[in-house]
């Protein structure tokens, strides 16, 4: 089957789906609506879907070894101001990241490869995910058996990129991390209570989440590897409600991020070991919650070049390799890579009109529907010639 020209056929398909998503975002672990749409379609299309965890999965083929393709479906928890006439209505949910568009385009790819099934020789396997952007997704997933039943070979995802360049381009990385690892940290610093006039009678855990806050910093700057991508981000201090009350508790919260798995374990290690002895220092205590923990996206190089190779077969106008992407954010397809051979690749759908001025997470940010059909395409071509 030539993939391309099937999926221009059902581009318009395609472009309902995708904005059926957008229309109806949700955010988080919990999305019926978007669970019960896939598993409509894939019926339609003659799949058999069934749920796992919180998200949908479906196989199709004969057998053999088996590649898992991956599509969250996931918006952020924020209002958007696209202007488009399918924005989500709600003022609180936004397709931000184009995760409406991985889920259309796998749906897609799914019709397509039910229809060649005969020339399968082994078995795709589809997961379309929830809750990427908070981490908990592919987890969630993992612990319910995506990779298992029948047991994966290796996985795919492809990543849609806005901005002021042309639709076309594939990005990725098969010679170290692709994105950085992320580990959110919650921080509770207790003190003792008082009124602002008898500080003296008090634990003061402001105190104490600033020289957390500074000991922090010095983590990054004295005990970081230079040689390697570290960073550490407190993003928000909250205590208190009034000028005169020192109160009982003050919260840190923030990420850690780095390209290397030595450097996560020492940074997660020190941060915790920081706060709760500075916290000890001046009398207070601190708890530690760890609000995300997903490792390095490293992609497995010889799978990630046999990925490339499959593409440049397509006779698709302007698709563009661009190798050595690396980006600070994260993604929990990360931990499917850490699992099995995996590739993942950003396909660009920017516009290079003011359209292309927004980045992705923006509320005015918009996506470029011509990378529907090729990112279809590119999901049933590449594994098509994969299991052959």
């Amino acid at each position: 089957m030539d993939y391309y020209k099937r999926a221009l056929e059902l581009n318009d398909e395609t472009i309902k789906n995708r904005r059926y998503f957008h229309m109806n975002a949700e955010a988080g672990l919990h999305m019926p609506m978007a669970c019960v749409y896939v598993m409509d379609k894939l019926t339609e299309y003659g799949l058999v879907p069934s749920r796992c965890g919180e998200g949908v999965t479906a196989t199709v083929g004969n057998g053999g070894k088996v590649l898992l393709l991956r599509a969250d479906m996931d918006a952020l928890p924020m209002p958007e101001e696209s202007g488009l006439p399918f924005a989500c209505p709600t003022g609180k949910e936004a397709h931000a990241c184009g995760h409406d568009f991985h889920a259309a385009m796998l749906l897609t790819a799914a019709k397509m490869l039910k229809e060649n099934e005969a020339e399968l020789k082994g078995t795709v396997k589809f997961m379309f995910q929830p809750a990427e952007e908070t981490f908990e997704g592919s987890k969630n997933m993992i612990e319910h058996g995506i990779l298992e039943n029948p047991k994966v070979d290796a996985a795919l995802a492809y990543h849609v990129s806005p901005g002021q360049m042309p639709v076309g381009i594939y990005m990725y990385n098969s010679t170290g991390t692709m994105m950085y690892s992320v580990d959110g940290f919650h921080i509770e610093i207790k003190g003792k209570g008082s009124h602002g006039a008898y500080p003296q009678n008090s634990i003061d855990p402001i105190n104490i989440a600033a020289h957390v806050y500074l000991a922090l910093q010095s983590v990054i700057a004295r005990e970081a590897d230079p040689s390697k991508a570290c960073l550490m981000t407190v993003g928000k201090f909250q205590a208190g409600t009034a000028a005169n009350i020192i109160p009982d508790t003050a919260v840190l919260e923030g990420t850690i991020r780095t390209n290397d798995k030595d450097s996560r374990e020492l940074l997660v290690r020190r941060m915790k070991e920081t706060a709760i002895r500075t916290a000890e220092t001046f009398g207070g205590t601190a708890k530690i919650t760890m609000i995300s923990e997903v490792p390095p996206l490293i992609c497995d190089p010889e799978f990630t070049e046999q990925i490339v190779g499959f593409m440049k077969e397509l006779d698709i106008p302007k698709l563009t390799p661009y190798p050595g992407i690396s980006a600070s954010a994260s993604e929990d397809f990360a931990n499917i890579a850490e699992q099995v051979p995996s590739a993942f690749m950003y396909l660009s759908a920017g516009y290079m009109d003011d359209r292309g001025k927004y980045s992705a997470h923006n509320p005015k940010v918009q996506f470029n529907e011509d990378v529907c059909p090729i990112g279809a395409a590119c999901l049933a071509h590449c594994a098509t010639r994969y299991l052959n």
